[in-house]
């Protein structure tokens, strides 16, 4: 739990790991002073932890099963807070023509799964986020179908450093890295001036053909194929939508300002394939992409070049 503290030049890194919403966080910043660096990394935690309880299902007077619970039976007035993330939530499943989605189906067969907090991924048809009703006058969401549930388990994590790093700047955090269970939130610039890339905001990444990206002032997540195995052994990816074959994508990597963005808008590509992603991100403004094929053969969006 105590913060330890790296050299660089006449500057001073200060860093702390700890597991958080059930990952590995590494909140590290730059200051001059241990203690109050460690004051601050115990004011970013603190959010995390807000957040994650905000969330939660297991919290059973939770706001988000209040909605779950209502599902199909009324509208439930919510916070501003929740009301905004599930906009923000309709908002990218329009823009990914609803390949993320904060949606499922409750059926016999997941309601032990809700019960453990865990989204089932098979969804009825009927069950999707246009059944999902918002009024901005009265702040109410509403789930038109009662075995509609949702979950925020695609962007929380991202939604929780984006806090973090809110809390940080407000307290006079000039410069830092979150690192989120792999995914990167940084700001500002390094002890030396120089902008953050992806190695140096995570040294495990140093050894990628894209360690270098400046990403100072940018988010970065990842997500991995978990059917990339499968597919090696003969078995095709198939789109959970339209039934046909899906690149073998093995990662896709989103560079946007926000975590919360990014951490949601990285599974639609893979599920998309590699024409169809670079194809969206490449018409979205201050987005891009790195997508891993299983022949280890690197795709980017316009916006990114690198060098041989």
């Amino acid at each position: 739990m105590l913060a330890v503290k790296v050299l660089t030049g006449k500057s001073t890194i200060f860093g702390r790991e700890i597991c958080l919403m059930g990952s590995s966080f590494g909140i590290s910043l730059v200051a001059d002073e241990l203690a109050w660096a460690d004051e601050r990394i115990d004011n970013a935690i603190a959010e995390i932890n807000r957040v994650e309880k905000l969330l939660s299902t297991f919290t059973g007077d939770s706001q988000l099963n209040q909605i779950n619970r209502n599902a199909g039976i009324k509208p439930v007035h919510v916070d501003a807070e929740i009301f905004r993330l599930v906009d923000r939530a309709l908002q990218i499943s329009e823009l990914t023509y609803g390949t993320f989605d904060i949606t499922y189906s409750l059926t016999q067969e997941t309601a032990g799964e809700e019960k453990s907090g865990k989204p089932s991924k098979s969804k009825a048809n009927l069950t999707n986020y246009k059944n999902v009703v918002l009024d901005a006058a009265s702040q109410t969401v509403y789930l038109k179908n009662k075995d509609m549930r949702i979950g925020f388990g695609a962007i929380s994590r991202g939604y929780a450093a984006d806090r973090a790093k809110y809390i940080l700047q407000m307290q006079g955090v000039s410069s830092g890295v979150i690192n989120a269970g792999g995914d990167l939130l940084s700001w500002g610039l390094q002890p030396d001036n120089t902008p953050w890339t992806i190695a140096t905001a995570d040294p495990s990444q140093a050894g990628q053909p894209y360690a270098d990206i400046n990403i100072s002032n940018m988010a970065v997540a990842t997500s991995f194929n978990k059917q990339a195995a499968i597919a090696k052994k003969g078995t095709r990816n198939i789109h959970p939508a339209n039934g046909f074959q899906v690149s073998k994508i093995k990662s896709v990597s989103i560079i946007t300002q926000g975590a919360e963005l990014a951490d949601a808008m990285a599974t639609p590509v893979i599920a998309m394939g590699v024409n169809a992603g670079l194809y969206l991100i490449n018409k979205l403004n201050q987005m891009a992409c790195i997508i891993v094929d299983d022949h280890s053969r690197i795709y980017t969006s316009n916006s990114i070049s690198l060098m041989a």
